[in-house]
């Protein structure tokens, strides 16, 4: 016990073994059955083979009092009070009584959204220090490599993943690269300490797949004197592979369904008839317009649902048809013009995909800007008003908060401040859509997890330890 209490209060100043074995004490616990109601037949997801230990030990409740919130459902909520209890959002309302254990947070002149979700992120592929023998994003080493999972490169010690903390990032997707056709299995992490990826494994996420098209699959293999090296060789590939892919989803369910010689395992097929089988969510990088409609064409050829195009530079362009296919565009602010397919751009992209009906969002895919994606989306509202969308901070917010969540398949858990859902929660001390606001609170499963006010709520990874200090006194 008295262990446990010195692990409540200082886990984050501790250093070196003792700090991570304290990160152990606080995250692991009973954990979560990801294999749960799957599906009658073949399991081509593979929900159990690296199944999420990851779990926050709950110590008290919390009330946040008398803040703004934005609720990621439409809604500015004004001199509200916000229960979380149980690592659930209990209660919204006025007048809340606190617990009598429990944190009381003050809320007057704080803003308060839900954690923010980044549907596109490469930290612990590609974390710091950025050296070659640590960058582990692309295995370019064939157009289809769809047989690797992300998660085993994942670096659970990169410095990045805290400072996206300080930025409110709850949860994140970590995709493979876009080197290939088909660049491997994604995984959507809580960003928590953890000593392994799978401590740190969003409970009950489904897996995603990194697609790419355009410019680099025909860069990375054409230049190599291969195929694919056109964007017609870039299709043929995918259709090649979703052939191959039919074929072994059927082998295996009639293998189901009457017995007789098991079919041999291929992880590269298994991953894309997960796709068929709706278990595993399809994350494509595109920029341009007709490359996402012709991606659109390939899905309904073989009957896979797209979730998300990345990137989607020219989204704009094609956003009826990501409403009518129930296809989200994760998107830059004014990322753009740095490679050809990536210069027909409008900073209105995110607003008129939006307006059109379709599901859009900001996305990252830097180590940088993951530590600011609400400045981000702000530059996305104010671009919209600019352009004559009325577009204010209680829609805005979906862009960083519901909406990655939908396109990761757990926007029933996380990505709102509603009653039930997990209490992963921001508290901001202003507008979150001011360039003076910073996140002061960061609760992930109703766990402070990061407190401004507070270095020992302020993790460091235990690679950090000692360099900083080091660092200090050679200054």
């Amino acid at each position: 016990m008295q262990f446990r209490v010195l692990c409540r209060g200082g886990l984050l100043s501790l250093r070196g073994m003792a700090a991570t074995v304290c990160a152990a004490l606080l995250l692991a616990g009973c954990g979560g059955d990801d294999a749960a109601g799957k599906k009658d037949g073949p399991d081509f997801a593979r929900l159990d083979a690296f199944p999420s230990t990851y779990s926050i030990e709950q110590s008290r409740p919390v009330l946040i009092s008398g803040a703004t919130l934005l609720t990621g459902t439409g809604e500015k909520l004004e001199n509200t009070d916000l229960l979380l209890k149980d690592g659930k959002i209990a209660r919204i309302d006025d007048g809340i009584k606190a617990p009598r254990d429990a944190l009381v947070v003050d809320g007057k002149g704080k803003w308060v959204t839900p954690g923010i979700v980044d549907v596109h992120s490469h930290l612990g592929n590609y974390p710091a220090p950025a050296i070659e023998s640590s960058q582990d994003g692309n295995e370019m080493t064939a157009p289809n490599t769809a047989e690797v999972w992300t998660e085993h490169s994942v670096w659970t010690q990169d410095p990045q993943f805290p400072l996206a903390l300080a930025g409110g990032v709850t949860t994140l997707q970590i995709l493979p690269g876009s080197a290939n056709l088909f660049g491997g299995r994604s995984v959507t992490l809580k960003n928590v300490p953890g000593r392994r990826v799978q401590d740190m494994k969003f409970p009950g996420a489904p897996y995603g797949l990194k697609m790419a098209c355009g410019e680099n699959p025909k860069r990375v293999y054409g230049g190599k004197g291969q195929a694919p090296s056109t964007r017609m060789g870039n299709v043929a590939g995918y259709r090649k592979a979703w052939i191959a892919a039919q074929d072994y989803k059927e082998k295996w369910e009639k293998y189901a369904a009457e017995g007789g010689e098991e079919p041999e395992r291929n992880l590269e097929l298994e991953t894309l008839a997960g796709v068929l089988n709706g278990d595993i969510l399809v994350h494509n990088h595109c920029y341009r317009g007709e490359e996402m409609a012709v991606m659109m064409d390939i899905s309904r050829e073989f009957g896979f649902q797209i979730s998300t195009f990345h990137h989607a530079v020219e989204a704009y362009k094609v956003a009826d048809l990501l409403a009518k296919n129930n296809v989200c565009a994760a998107m830059w602010a004014d990322w753009w013009g740095f490679k050809h397919e990536a210069f027909d751009m409008t900073e209105a992209n995110i607003a008129i995909v939006d307006q059109a009906g379709a599901c859009a969002m900001i996305h990252s895919d830097s180590a940088v800007g993951i530590q600011h994606l609400n400045e981000e989306t702000a530059k996305a509202m104010v671009s919209a008003q600019r352009a004559g969308f009325d577009i204010g901070p209680e829609h805005a917010v979906t862009w960083m908060t519901l909406n990655p969540a939908k396109a990761l398949g757990i926007a029933d858990r996380t990505g709102s401040l509603e009653k039930g859902k997990m209490a992963d929660v921001v508290v901001w001390s202003g507008n979150p859509f001011s360039v003076y606001s910073q996140a002061e609170k960061v609760f992930i499963d109703g766990e402070l997890m990061y407190d401004r006010d507070n270095p020992a709520r302020q993790p460091r990874s235990d690679f950090e330890l000692g360099i900083i200090e080091a660092e200090g006194e050679r200054l």
